[in-house]
């Protein structure tokens, strides 16, 4: 990873597409050998009582069972136990694995994650098999070609969605609130996505769609500000960052993103047990933007290296967030070679926004809401949209989980029942071309409005909407 400007380097770090397994798109990780040092004493009753339960299950099981698939799923069980991100993998899985980080596969470009059973979408990936069918986040992957996922781990459920490209996939979805499944059949390619894209939405004000990160996604948006001030005749008067169903990628991309915008600052640091696990990045500037007023789009679907970005953008008061609470995968995951040619990867640290927030099962709170005018639709969101839901979830507790947005904005009467179900398909289809459709992402269009300093309708606490002229940050320095 070529980021020499950071303090330490990210071992073992798999980030933002970790949030599950992405089926169809290439990440990076690196792997870091542990020692076993400091051992905690072996609890010698517990080893006892497993080893009874071995040899009563070998003797007695209606099937046979060989010594490696008990071991196996032992393992298995230990792990999975500890939250859902954790995971052993068998020396297949973990070439597999490897494979992913290259790309070179079939795949279908969806973010995914394991949750009693099924597969949660954390979020399609733009122009990819799986936002072209319509697959949304929040969807319940139930069958995969007519098989029941029940009981059928995360690592395999990913090989049955992976394949030859060209080759055909059918995905049985529940998608609340609709009582009956749907049925995608999706084809297989070697997902290449773009992650930048940039426009001008008006005359100095310029959109950037970030739609995951990559290795040269720092790079990426740092030229598309440059090119964006050249179309604005040398000065932005502001900037829409969108990072809505983003679902991560690479750190060192991520931190690059956020430098793009700071002078200075803290970006993003890490905590856990042990001094490896404890890292810091800082901002070094220039604010390419400098100091152009900002607005960073989230929703349930922005997770990880996304959040981060989100996260730091908004402490350091340097942009207005606004959307829907981020998903809160705010984990780390270490992969650590085993000695049968196997791995471990294991959640070894948490992440924290600048001002001391975890992001794991949190998110980032917007500072403005959008929110559907139904009230059945935002329950629906709260509940299919975020990592607290997933099951053994690790909770990170913090006087932050009490924050709430500064404003809400409704949804226009105008956008219920149809275009309220399609607005985010909608929102996520605009901005895959080179000009978001202002007319039909409506959020997009308030959050460009905020930035003309137009007033927008602002929902109080009775219910009343009141036209308002939301301020922006301003940044000191400049």
């Amino acid at each position: 990873m070529s980021t020499p400007r950071f303090p330490k380097p990210l071992r073992g770090t798999v980030l933002g597409i970790s949030v599950g397994l992405v089926l169809g798109v290439s990440i990076s990780f690196a792997v870091t050998v542990y020692a076993a040092k400091g051992q905690d004493k072996i609890p010698l009753e517990q080893i006892q009582t497993f080893s009874q339960v071995f040899a009563v299950v070998k003797s007695n099981y209606v099937d046979p069972a060989s010594d490696k698939k008990l071991m196996d799923g032992a393992i298995n069980g230990m792990v999975s136990a500890l939250d859902p991100h954790s995971a052993y993998l068998s020396p297949k899985e973990f070439k597999e694995m490897q494979v992913l980080t290259n790309g070179k596969f079939g795949g279908l470009g969806i973010e995914v994650t394991g949750d009693h059973g099924v597969l949660k979408v954390v979020a399609p990936i733009d122009g990819t098999p799986a936002a072209k069918v319509g697959i949304k986040s929040g969807d319940l992957i139930v069958k995969i070609d007519g098989k029941v996922l029940q009981g059928i781990g995360l690592q395999k459920t990913v090989d049955m969605m992976r394949g030859k490209p060209g080759t055909q996939v059918t995905l049985t979805i529940l998608r609340p609130p609709q009582p009956l499944p749907l049925h995608f059949t999706l084809t297989r390619a070697i997902i290449k996505v773009q992650s930048v894209r940039a426009t001008m939405l008006a005359p100095g004000y310029g959109y950037i769609r970030i739609s995951q990160f990559q290795e040269n996604t720092g790079s990426a948006t740092r030229k598309a500000v440059e090119h964006l001030e050249q179309e604005a005749n040398g000065h932005l008067n502001g900037l829409i960052l969108d990072l809505r169903n983003n679902p991560g990628g690479v750190l060192g991309a991520g931190v690059e993103t956020a430098d793009t915008f700071l002078n200075k600052g803290l970006i993003v640091y890490t905590k856990g047990r042990t001094p490896d696990s404890d890292m810091r990045f800082s901002a070094h500037g220039p604010d390419y933007l400098h100091g152009a007023p900002m607005i960073v789009l989230i929703n349930g679907g922005s997770a990880s290296a996304a959040e981060i970005v989100t996260g730091a953008l908004k402490d350091d008061h340097r942009a207005l967030v606004m959307g829907q609470r981020s998903f809160g995968k705010g984990s780390v995951q270490t992969v650590m070679p085993l000695s049968n040619g196997g791995a471990l990867k294991l959640t070894t640290a948490l992440y924290y926004t600048p001002a001391g927030c975890s992001i794991q099962s949190q998110g980032i709170v917007p500072n403005i809401a959008v929110q559907p005018a139904n009230a059945r639709q935002r329950a629906l969101n709260a509940d299919l949209l975020n990592e607290s839901e997933l099951h053994g979830v690790l909770k990170a507790p913090d006087e932050c989980s009490k924050a709430t947005p500064q404003y809400t904005i409704a949804l226009p009467v105008s956008a219920t029942a149809a275009t309220q179900s399609t607005q985010e398909d909608e929102a996520m289809a605009a901005s895959a071309v080179l000009k978001p459709d202002l007319a039909k992402d409506y959020p997009l269009h308030e959050a460009l409005a905020i930035l003309e300093g137009k007033a927008v309708p602002v929902q109080e606490a009775k219910g009343q909407t009141v036209d308002t002229v939301i301020p922006l940050p301003k940044v000191v320095g400049q």
